[in-house]
């Protein structure tokens, strides 16, 4: 149901706008954009499953802070709202009773999935290559059916998300890789970054290009990280506990925790984890900026103290045998990048939980200064990889970090660039998503092409 098409939320709404209009400071042209933004808001919560009263509540909180307008708005109409939701709660309680069976009659399919190859000899402890090459393709397609369904996506959204996963099976088991073949890897590690962008579009339910839509999946994507290490964490639990009851009375139960326990219940808890992201959005929404504004110091701290140890001890600037000795240090090179990928990502996390309407603040200040710590760890890398490359030749492994770190400077200083422009008063924080979300349909292009090119380019190797 829309939000123009929802008597009680058109009041609800007819409410929220009055009571801005009578603040002297906010004109009526700033009413209609904010306004524009509180039923962006409220169409994309409905679309994840709220009921409108629900959605119009964390909407109208997620706009708390300008001006502390909506936050105001909100506790004058506490009573007459939550009675309303009240009214409203066996319908809530119907769409929410629906998604539970859902996600539970998938998750359980995603756990048969990965346990049907084992019918034809393939177990997950000996098939390493076929669980390298598939495990997403066994998982993933279940999360995004979820959303298909719980959006009633159109056919041509279907086909749209269909299509890129038999793509994907189709090369990654058409292709001759050799043994222990890099290409492999590669394909495998990137296909999982495609096909959970593909995801997004299902999530999206087609919208692929509003930048608002763009960033709702980017949301999504921080909390059900955060969820499935949670799951996980009480999955180990589970798992040391079955260990010690079995081993306790003498049975060794290593087998069934290696070959069901673990596999199945990875596959299951990516599909849990995506329904507690939409059933429990105001319990995670309190969640995401404390976790955003604890690390993002830690990993600004850790930058800097990467760039300063370098400089003072010399490694990245002193030659060895005509070459600085971080050329030779393949994996310092890999921890990095996966470092700058992390910190992209808690980037976009904090940008996500950000109220887009808020004013410059102190952590608006430190993300600027964890870019720039970014860009300049992504220089050095840079630099090492670029002469690894031309002091050891090129390789799959090389090229495809030497893109990656391409994509991220540019991302990275296009971030900083705004971030100082938006800290000036000189752009709006709109602008800075814009730039973010942009990136996402470049990350797939290249996922894509390290999967489709590589592995023919270098000779399946």
């Amino acid at each position: 149901m829309s939000a123009e098409l929802d008597p009680q939320l058109e009041e609800q709404i007819a409410a929220w706008r009055a009571y801005a209009g009578r603040r002297d400071a906010i004109a009526g042209r700033d009413v209609d954009e904010l306004e524009d933004h509180l039923r962006d808001q409220i169409e994309r919560l409905e679309a994840s499953g709220l009921a409108p009263d629900e959605a119009f509540l964390v909407a109208v909180k997620r706009m708390g802070g300008i001006d502390e307008l909506s936050r105001e708005f909100a506790r004058e109409h506490s009573e007459r709202l939550w009675k309303q939701l009240m009214i409203d709660e066996p319908a809530a309680e119907s769409s929410r009773s629906r998604a539970l069976p859902l996600a539970v009659g998938l998750a359980v399919a995603a756990a048969a999935a990965v346990k049907i190859p084992a019918l034809f000899g393939i177990d997950f402890a000996q098939g390493g290559d076929f669980y390298l090459r598939n495990l997403a393709l066994l998982i993933l397609p279940f999360l995004a059916a979820y959303f298909l369904v719980r959006r009633r996506a159109r056919t041509a959204t279907m086909l749209v998300v269909a299509l890129p996963f038999v793509a994907a099976a189709l090369v990654l088991n058409l292709y001759p890789f050799g043994t222990d073949a890099a290409t492999l890897a590669l394909a495998a590690i990137h296909a999982v970054v495609a096909l959970w962008i593909v995801v997004g579009i299902a999530y999206a339910d087609g919208d692929v290009r509003s930048s608002r839509a763009r960033m709702d999946f980017v949301r999504f994507t921080g909390e059900w990280f955060v969820y499935l290490v949670l799951i996980a964490l009480g999955g180990a639990v589970l798992v040391a506990l079955t260990m010690a009851v079995f081993g306790a009375i003498g049975l060794d139960a290593s087998a069934f925790v290696e070959e069901w326990a673990i596999p199945c219940g990875l596959a299951g808890a990516v599909v849990i984890a995506g329904w507690l992201v939409e059933a429990k959005q105001s319990v995670i929404e309190n969640i995401a900026p404390v976790l955003t504004k604890l690390f993002t110091p830690l990993f600004t701290l850790l930058l800097l103290a990467f760039v300063v140890a370098g400089l003072l001890q010399g490694s990245l600037v002193e030659p060895v045998d005509g070459a600085p000795e971080m050329f030779g240090q393949r994996d310092l090179l890999i921890v990095f990048d996966v470092v700058l990928v992390v910190v992209l990502g808690l980037l976009l996390y904090a940008m996500s939980a950000r109220d887009p309407l808020a004013r410059p603040a102190w952590f608006d200040r430190l993300q600027l200064v964890m870019v720039i710590a970014a860009i300049l760890v992504d220089l050095l890398v840079l630099i090492a990889m670029i002469g690894r490359i031309a002091e050891y030749g090129a390789s799959p492994n090389k090229l495809a970090s030497l893109g990656l770190n391409l994509i991220l400077l540019a991302n990275l200083a296009g971030s900083a660039w705004l971030q100082v422009r938006f800290l000036l008063g000189r752009t709006r924080w709109d602008r800075l998503e814009r730039w973010q979300t942009g990136f996402i349909p470049v990350y797939l292009a290249w996922s894509t092409v390290v999967v489709v090119v590589f592995p023919p380019l270098f000779g399946y190797v």
